[in-house]
Order: C-alpha cells, then sequence, then structure tokens
C-alpha cells in the first residue's frame, strides 16, 4: 500500500493505518464496531477490517464517508487470522493486559516509519493467536475500558495530537459553536439550480453561471482542483446579483450563502470572484467592507478566472476581458487578471484559452 502523504498526518511518517476488529458479533455488536470504525476514521486510519461479514454496517460506515469526506474504506467479512498470517508489518494489540501505550509509543512510532501497521480491536474474548502474533500488545490503562476509549487515545498518542487537523474535504461539515448546531454543506448542481431560482435569479444570470461553472469545471479537473467547490462556487458565484447588480454583488451573495449554511469554502469564492480580487485598500475606496477581497485558494482562483473570461453566456479571449478592464482605466486590476490567467495556465500546464 502507498505511504501517506505528509497532507494525510501532517509533520509525521506514517504507513496506512488498517483497524482490524475481531469477533463481531452483528446482533450484538453493530452499535459499538460503528462506533470502533467512527473513531477509526476520524482519528487518521485509512480503513477497518471486520471479521463478520456486516452489509448494514459498510453501509453506515460509507454514508458517513460520502458526506462527510475522506476515503476511509470498510470491509467486512474478513478472515482475520489469514489477515495477521499474510501481513508484514507492525501489529498492535489494544488489551487492558499490555504494556502502558506511554512505555511503547515511541518505540512503536519509530517502527512503522518503513512498516505498514495494523490495530487489532477485539468485541469479545480475545483469543490467545492475538496475544501471541502482536508485535505489541498495548494497554492504554490497566483498567477495564471501553475498546472505542482506547483506540481513541492510542492513535492521538501515536500521531501526536496531528489527527485533529485533518482536512476531510466532505460535502458536510460541522461549524463548531458555543451553542446550537451547525451543519454546511457543498450544494450538488441540483441543489445549486433550486437555490438560484429560490433567490429570484433570472434565466440571464443562471446561463452566464452555468457558462462559468462549464468553464471552471475543465480548469478544475485540468489542475486537480475540488471538482465539486468549483462547480458549486461557479453556479452561485453571482446569486448576489439578485439583490444589486453593483460592485457589491459578491459581498451580498457570500451573506446569502453564509445565512443558507453553504459551506464556508464556497462563501469565500463567492466573495471572492470578482476581477482578480479586490485588495483592501480598493475594498475601502469602492465603498464594501473593509477587507481583502484577494482569491487564495486555488477554488477561489479558478472560478473568478473563469468569470474574467465568460461574457454574458460566451467564453471571450483574454484579450477582451483585459481590454474592457484597461479601457474603464483599471489598469492594476487588468495586470492581475492577466498574472492570473498565467498562474492557472503554469498549474494546468497548458494555456486556459485553450481548454
Amino acid at each position: 500500500m502507498p505511504w501517506l502523504t505528509e497532507y494525510n498526518h501532517p509533520g509525521l511518517k506514517l504507513p496506512p493505518i488498517t483497524i482490524l476488529r475481531i469477533n463481531h458479533r452483528p446482533f450484538r455488536d453493530k452499535r459499538i464496531t460503528t462506533h470502533v470504525a467512527l473513531t477509526a476514521r476520524a482519528f487518521g486510519a485509512n480503513e477497518i477490517l471486520v471479521d463478520s461479514r456486516d452489509e448494514d454496517l459498510e453501509k453506515t460506515i460509507e454514508t458517513v464517508s460520502n458526506n462527510f469526506g475522506g476515503d476511509f474504506r470498510i470491509r467486512t467479512g474478513i478472515n482475520w487470522k489469514n489477515h495477521l498470517k499474510k501481513f508484514d508489518g507492525i501489529k498492535v494489540h489494544l488489551t487492558m493486559y499490555g504494556i502502558p501505550v506511554e512505555e511503547c509509543i515511541n518505540e512503536i512510532r519509530s517502527e512503522v516509519e518503513n512498516k505498514s501497521l495494523v490495530i487489532i480491536v477485539g468485541a469479545s474474548k480475545v483469543p490467545p493467536d492475538a496475544y501471541a502474533d502482536s508485535s505489541f500488545n498495548v494497554s492504554v490503562t490497566n483498567q477495564p475500558i471501553s475498546e472505542v476509549s482506547a483506540l481513541a487515545i492510542f492513535l492521538d498518542r501515536l500521531m501526536m495530537g496531528k489527527e485533529l487537523n485533518l482536512d476531510f474535504h466532505g460535502n458536510m461539515s460541522i461549524e463548531p459553536s458555543r451553542r446550537g448546531k451547525t451543519v454546511r454543506y457543498v450544494p450538488s448542481l441540483e441543489q445549486c439550480l433550486k437555490i438560484l431560482k429560490e433567490q429570484g435569479a433570472d434565466a440571464r444570470i443562471i446561463e452566464h453561471s452555468k457558462q462559468v461553472s462549464e468553464l471552471a469545471a475543465k480548469i478544475a479537473k485540468q489542475s486537480h482542483a475540488n471538482l465539486s467547490l468549483v462547480i458549486a462556487g461557479a453556479l452561485l458565484h453571482d446569486i448576489g446579483r439578485t439583490k444589486t447588480n453593483g460592485i457589491d454583488h459578491a459581498v451580498a451573495g457570500s451573506v446569502i450563502l453564509d445565512e443558507l449554511r453553504i459551506d464556508k469554502r464556497i462563501v469565500r469564492i463567492v466573495e471572492r470572484h470578482t476581477g482578480a480580487g479586490i485588495t483592501l485598500e480598493e475594498s475601502v475606496n469602492l465603498g464594501l467592507p473593509e477587507k481583502d477581497y484577494t482569491p487564495v485558494t486555488l477554488e477561489e482562483k479558478i472560478v473568478a478566472h473563469a468569470d474574467n473570461l465568460v461574457s454574458g453566456n460566451s467564453v471571450v479571449p483574454l484579450s477582451v476581458t483585459v481590454s474592457r478592464y484597461r479601457e474603464k482605466g483599471l489598469v492594476k486590476q487588468a495586470e492581475r487578471i492577466e498574472s492570473l490567467h498565467k498562474e492557472l495556465s503554469d498549474i494546468c500546464g497548458i494555456d486556459i484559452s485553450d481548454l
């Protein structure tokens, strides 16, 4: 299996991590095994293998991954003894009878830099084979404890807390708050069009947005950007024009989407899509809320520039857009658009105009 990049485990050299759940009893352990799987996913493991076949469990975990992101995998009906026999790597068995985690975690972390890692988590009484075949029998406490807690603590110690900063890039995300519950989401193409219509967007706005989305998607695919964010951001970039057609339409659009609890990354795409961005100084001169509206992420830059290259519902050459800005005396803005075109073309490995 390929090694994880530093993006997956920031600052750590860790291999893919497999959780092996043994003695799972579908009729009795479904809830607790679900929690083991969710903990494994949230704390940076790559997959969980469950010995008993359980299609309902698979569907539950796959639904979570589809909604909240990441590439966590689950397989059930695995012969755990055969898996361990063939496994060439470090085998860690979590048990209250093992060596305290603080006494062996540094050694484990050092050894897994060059080997794969499987973490054995038992459901009911674990057979002697698991103890004998493991490289490490590890306890987070020598007192009775839930396997869910044991797995969470072990993974946290292994990754030194860095797993808490992982970004799963899901279609749904939790917005931390002191009170209440706020869930934000990345709307699908159909949902975006529905939102536009519900906000009163006319055919002109919708057709323009579709064309921008089509071009932005081509750039996103060529540059390996987040396609879902780009498509949603492009379709919704002019939603603020249902309130105003002024320079403040991007800000108005971001307010609309924020109130609809759209993913913050899309809110920022819409807020920063004007030209090649609006600087802090320019925002003051234009009477906008004092802020830097320059696109930062690749997705923000793609949507902003796709919009630059679409007039009405037609794609136009870069020269046409640049000339229009220069004729209005917006020389610096024109230069930024040219610079953004070059930056994205370099990332794509092809002139965007040729897409």
